[in-house]
């Protein structure tokens, strides 16, 4: 176990909406520095837990702990169709305080490490689908660039695409300092993408089992291709009893 310290920390949270019971007992932990992923199926209540996370909502019982500032990338796509991708960008710095200025200038530093040079004066719908989801991320990141959570970030890509940009996110971390916990429900991308792997059931979710992923070499294309890739597919399929 690693000796970083927690930057989230959930200690038998519950949560009911009403007489609908959506988390039952979720305890888990993300260190200082880690990519954790959240499996499950669809609708057990993966949202729920960044939600709380947030403060949007508190839970019912059980304790959150959150050591730092949290960046929150949406589902959905947040940009505002009307706004230069650059101003979208720099939106959470406006916020923050900054004149327009000086957050353009600090939006314009980051743009090569976000792939995105060249594309500042475009509007989102000149975007792909790809493009956006760098903008979204980067916009996130400029929130906070401390602690970052990913809903489904590749959600809403075809699977091109897809695998474009998990190997691009992986490229984005290491230069990163930021601790990072993804929800998916997609088996491979949780191994290719996460340390750490905790698999929820279907609500009322409780955590079935927690995946430590580890690779001797660095993650490529061809890592999916691996025997542990594939025993790390092999447990995390047995322990959703698929």
């Amino acid at each position: 176990m690693s000796t970083y310290q927690n930057k989230i920390a959930l200690s038998h949270v519950k949560k009911s909406f009403g007489t609908a019971e959506i988390l039952k007992d979720i305890s888990l932990e993300v260190k200082k520095g880690q990519v954790v992923a959240l499996l499950g199926p669809s609708g057990s209540g993966k949202s729920t837990i960044f939600n709380l996370i947030t403060n949007l909502i508190t839970p019912d019982e059980g304790t959150i702990t959150v050591d730092g500032n949290v960046g929150y990338m949406y589902q959905k796509d947040t940009m505002v169709p009307w706004k230069k991708v650059i101003d979208n960008i720099a939106l959470p710095l406006r916020f923050q305080g900054m004149n327009k200025r000086e957050a353009r200038e600090k939006a314009i530093s980051y743009l090569d490490t976000f792939g995105l040079s060249g594309y500042e004066t475009k509007y989102p719908s000149m975007l792909s689908g790809g493009m956006k989801q760098r903008a979204n991320f980067l916009k996130t990141y400029l929130t906070s660039n401390d602690i970052i959570l990913l809903d489904e970030p590749f959600g809403a890509l075809d699977s091109m695409t897809r695998k474009r940009m998990q190997m691009w996110l992986l490229s984005v971390t290491k230069e990163m300092n930021a601790t990072i916990l993804l929800i998916t429900h997609d088996i491979e991308e949780a191994i290719f993408l996460a340390d750490q792997v905790y698999v929820l059931s279907d609500k009322p979710a409780t955590v079935l089992g927690q995946v430590a992923v580890e690779f001797e070499t660095e993650r490529t294309e061809a890592t999916v291709l691996e025997e542990r890739f594939i025993s790390y597919k092999k447990k995390i399929t047995e322990i959703l009893e698929l």
